[in-house]
């Protein structure tokens, strides 16, 4: 009975979503080329290889002074969780002075569209520049190519915020590409020379997430948010949330003082990766996570929860003096099973007695 609560859960919880239906990778991955010898140290290459469970492959004979290093998460996760990463193989790179090359266009993520889009395949292009100036053409007919594994391994750093090495590889290694960069600056100018309040309330899932920290209630963030307000001379709130209840909420107790992200997809379900309510819905969640975390790193205040979009818009830093305030409930069960009760019963629990 257990097993199939348990399996019951999983289907209904879990957090790493899908690609589309008939978005495939398209590179095989399972014979490694082990009589590829490296040009560089084999024995480094080897405790390389083995600790990190990376892929050796050669495909042509081009580049043979170079070891491009593919960094690949397919499906993946969400977008900070992508690029966290992403970092920390770019951290990898720097010290073996392999190539990182970022392919989501062969391993596909779960913010793939099924067509082309911006004459692009690689979802990574959606967004981002490209780390260097090599393509995955000529990666691809190179002789010495090292594949990552999906795993994020428990000896990489989580949060981008806490480690000063990440947050420095974020600010010079990642780069917007034109269209993003012009979005960012015409919602910007809202906040320009004003006093904004940017509080993430995450919702849905995260109330159910097995070891995750334990998202506010609306109850606390309303009394937060009052708090700030009081003690500083505030223009607007920017509210960043995937649950539309706690968007109306807001929109009642704030009413103009409120600005958000009108496109962003929100519901009460957890069923943004589910379904396709709208034209090129997989790029534009992409696109949201990345709008409000800069959005969020440019206001002169911040309520938050730790989460990769906190640690990333933190890790940004574009607002130098911002006041943070970070909510701390504690950690939900690990236990996949508890975790699904534990945050509503620490709701309505008196404080005394272990509530929040």
């Amino acid at each position: 009975m257990k097993k199939i609560i348990r399996k019951f859960i999983i289907k209904f919880t879990l957090q790493t979503p899908s690609v589309l239906n008939n978005v495939k990778n398209n590179l095989n991955l399972d014979i490694d080329d082990n009589n590829n010898k490296f040009f560089l140290n084999e024995k480094i290459i080897d405790e390389i290889i083995k600790k990190l469970y990376l892929k050796k492959k050669s495909f042509g004979k081009l580049n043979e002074d170079k070891i491009f290093y593919v960094i690949k998460r397919s499906p993946g996760a969400g977008m900070f969780s992508n690029i966290t990463f992403i970092l920390n193989h770019i951290k990898i790179c720097k010290q073996y002075k392999f190539i990182p090359i970022i392919d989501m266009e062969n391993f596909s993520s779960i913010y793939n569209e099924r067509i082309s889009f911006k004459d692009n395949f690689n979802a990574w292009n959606y967004y981002f520049e490209n780390l260097n100036n090599y393509s995955l053409s000529q990666v691809y007919q190179s002789k010495n190519v090292l594949f990552t594994d999906n795993k994020f391994f428990n000896f990489f750093s989580y949060n981008i915020d806490k480690d000063n090495e990440l947050a420095e590889l974020l600010n010079s290694e990642i780069k917007f590409n034109k269209y993003i960069k012009r979005c960012y600056t015409t919602i910007f100018k809202k906040f320009k020379n004003k006093k904004v309040l940017g509080i993430h309330f995450r919702g849905t899932s995260y109330k159910r997430s097995a070891g995750h920290p334990l998202p506010a209630t609306k109850k606390q963030m309303f009394e937060l948010t009052n708090k700030f307000l009081d003690e500083n001379d505030i223009d607007y709130i920017f509210l960043v949330t995937e649950e539309k209840s706690y968007l109306d909420f807001f929109k009642k107790k704030y009413g103009n003082k409120l600005i958000y992200l009108k496109s962003s997809y929100r519901s009460n379900k957890n069923d943004a990766f589910k379904i396709y309510p709208r034209n090129l819905h997989r790029y534009k969640l992409g696109r949201e996570a990345v709008l409000e975390t800069l959005l969020l790193s440019s206001c002169k205040y911040f309520i938050y929860l730790n989460s990769n979009i906190s640690s990333a818009s933190i890790g940004f830093n574009i607002e130098k003096n911002q006041k943070r305030y970070e909510i701390n409930n504690g950690f939900n069960s690990k236990n996949i099973i508890y975790s699904q009760f534990y945050w509503y019963i620490k709701k309505i629990l008196p404080k005394k007695f272990g509530g929040i």
